[in-house]
């Protein structure tokens, strides 16, 4: 275990806050102790109230927070006082508890506290680490789990039996800690969930978070190393994944983004061959089962393993608060012998949050085994974790997820202008996004989110299709609209000097390659789960034609044509398609302002007038273009198919 303290790093940090965001920042850094706004820091100190009188306050990190980014302004200032009396009380439920922790906080506006706040008032230390530690959580998981981390640690760490976060584990820990704490307690494990650490400065703290789990890291290295993964390739058929992901989506009730993890390691295990055993026996931590759900799923009988799910949930809910209506019965981890690990999420970061807990879950379970046999908790404690009162009314408060959340969408010549726009118009409806286009350009946009991703192709290359296809599928499990932008409009040369090879690059371009995506992109738009969109976007040269064009002019009436066949063929797979022909669309790279001034001057016009020169006097932007297109895919345009509309402020020819 890496300790990253660095002194001359660490004093640049002023102030006890300041301190706690750097060793907080470092706990977060490392994967192996925190995963994905997983575990929780805090300092005790003192502010000022509007009287300038001292308060004694503890900084707790908010709810939702992530260790790896975490700022000042993510640490909820909470009285003291406040969270030492309600630590005295006999009985606090879920609910009133993150009540009264909202009273308690000195700021209104801040996050919630964390639901630990009160825990980690009562340890006696100025500056408390907790991480998900994957070393501490593998010894806790094994049938003589208490009885390592004690022969391990002594008296120096303090061990708890788990108790789910909250005020039980915050009574329970109020009892333990004075019984059994040392002048040499540094810690505390609270078993098959984490490991706490405590000390009088941030350094302290930390170095002892990164001892204690070091030590857990050394005595697996000894007793339960992982031995490397074989070199596996995938034998996918990834044409089968769309299919897969529809099923998922019908057991859900929503759609959802699958995304295929097959390195060699995930393959491995996959195939490891008492997986159908050890891949059922829960989570590594209670914490991770809201995010991954109570059990992968083996193979693709998802039809099964919802009823089997609905079933467990209808026997053990008798007792518990949480309504039919709230199940949601879908797996969200899918182990597969050919598509390795397969995770589910209603968005792009779900899914990777949810592929790497169950990539470190998948090590925690191998060395569980070599240990005696991985043994997580018991079901009565996992369902209470999946359908906790404070979760539901989370999820509650969330409130209604975007338009699209769930979907994927493709959209060819994504690097500028028109496409560039449809890209951000799908982001913002909560789409996962695939963006094609010649230009490496289209790699860097959105600076690596998850819910995008870029691909740099040559769409008159029938391989580089199949790629997208392909990437497609993988990153996002299938596809649900397609939008055709990739085009492009050669200098002006009438009919007269219009050579041959000019001819079939705009045709090679504008026309066959958007049949070939439509064709390879076929079975996916039909295998998704609110059936398949397209949009085609045309030009007002399509009905409306000017001299100068030949070629542009009739691949974008062909195209068009293309999609009005496409219409009528796809409409017994409930796919539709509509066009939008834009028209003086002057934010993309052809209109440069010299260019806009030339043609100006041309019509005797200035530059506002002639980008304004339609029956609405309106500009039309590239973000038009793109709002409408989106809509289109939208529910608005759920009974349309085959329809063409100008998007150009009025054209007299065109009207």
């Amino acid at each position: 275990m890496e300790n990253l303290w660095n002194d001359t790093e660490a004093s640049k940090h002023k102030g006890i806050l300041a301190e706690r965001v750097y060793s907080s920042r470092l706990l977060g850094a490392n994967p192996n102790l925190v995963l994905h706004g997983g575990g929780n820091t805090s300092v005790k100190g003192v502010s000022r109230n509007i009287f300038g009188e001292e308060v004694e306050t503890l900084y707790v990190k908010g709810s939702g927070s992530d260790l790896a980014t975490i700022e000042a302004k993510d640490f909820v200032a909470v009285r003291l006082e406040a969270m030492l009396k309600l630590s005295r009380l006999e009985k606090l439920s879920d609910i009133d508890m993150a009540r009264e922790l909202k009273l308690a906080s000195l700021d209104p506006n801040a996050p919630a506290p964390s639901v630990e706040a009160i825990l980690h008032a009562l340890i006696p230390h100025r500056f408390v680490d907790h991480t998900h530690a994957d070393a501490i959580v593998t010894l806790t998981n094994t049938p003589d789990g208490e009885a390592r981390i004690r022969e391990l640690f002594g008296d120096e760490v303090i061990v708890l039996p788990y108790v789910m976060p909250g005020f039980d584990l915050a009574k329970l820990c109020a009892e333990v800690f004075p019984a059994q704490a040392t002048p040499r307690t540094i810690g505390m494990v609270l078993m098959n969930h984490g490991i706490f650490s405590f000390g009088d400065s941030a350094k302290q703290s930390y170095v002892r978070m990164i001892e204690l789990v070091g030590r857990a890291e050394d005595y697996l290295n000894r007793n339960a190393a992982l031995s490397s993964a074989t070199e596996m390739a995938p034998t996918a058929d990834w044409s089968a994944v769309p299919e897969l992901r529809k099923k998922v989506s019908a057991a859900a009730g929503f759609p959802l983004l699958l995304r295929s993890e097959t390195s060699s390691a995930a393959l491995a295990f996959a195939r490891h061959p008492n997986i159908a055993a050890i891949s059922q026996r829960g989570p590594a931590t209670p914490d991770h089962i809201i995010r991954t759900k109570r059990l992968p799923l083996l193979g693709r009988d998802i039809g099964a393993y919802a009823q089997a799910y609905k079933d467990y949930f209808e026997k053990n809910s008798q007792s518990a608060s949480t309504p039919l209506t709230m199940l949601d019965p879908a797996p969200r981890v899918i182990i597969d012998p050919e598509f390795g690990l397969v995770s589910a999420g209603r968005s792009a970061r779900d899914t990777q949050i949810i592929e790497d807990i169950y990539l470190h879950t998948q090590d925690i379970i191998l060395r569980g085994e070599k240990l005696g046999g991985y043994q997580a908790l018991g079901e009565a404690d996992l369902f209470s974790m999946e359908y906790w009162d404070l979760e539901q009314a989370k999820l509650k408060k969330a409130g209604a997820p975007k338009a699209f959340a769930g979907e994927v969408a493709l959209v060819t010549g994504a690097a500028s202008g028109i496409g560039k726009a449809c890209v951000q118009s799908f982001l913002n409806r909560g789409a996962a996004v695939v963006g094609v286009d010649i230009n490496p350009a289209v790699g860097l946009l959105h600076g690596g989110r998850a819910d995008y991703l870029g691909i740099t192709a040559d769409m008159t290359s029938a391989d580089a299709i199949r790629e997208i296809i392909e990437k497609t599928i993988r990153h996002y499990g299938g596809l649900d609209m397609l939008v055709l932008n990739a085009g492009i409009f050669p200098g002006g040369r009438k009919i007269s000097a219009l050579g041959d090879d000019e001819w079939r690059k705009v045709m090679a371009i504008n026309l066959d390659a958007n049949l070939a995506i439509m064709r390879e992109a076929h079975p996916l738009l039909k295998a998704a789960p609110r059936y398949g969109r397209v949009v085609v976007i045309g030009s007002k040269n399509v009905p409306a034609p000017g001299p100068g064009a030949a070629a542009y002019s009739a691949s974008k009436a062909a195209l068009t044509q293309l999609a009005r066949v496409a219409a009528l063929e796809w409409g017994a797979d409930a796919i539709r398609i509509n066009l939008v022909h834009p028209n003086a669309v002057f934010d993309t790279g052809i209109w440069t302002p010299e260019v806009l001034q030339q043609r100006a001057a041309h019509y005797g016009m200035t530059v506002d007038e002639y980008k304004r020169n339609n029956v609405l006097h309106e500009e039309v932007s590239s973000k038009d273009v793109a709002e409408l297109t989106a809509e289109m895919c939208g529910v608005l345009f759920a009974k349309i198919t085959g329809a063409q509309i100008p998007i150009d402020g009025g054209n007299e020819r065109v009207i």
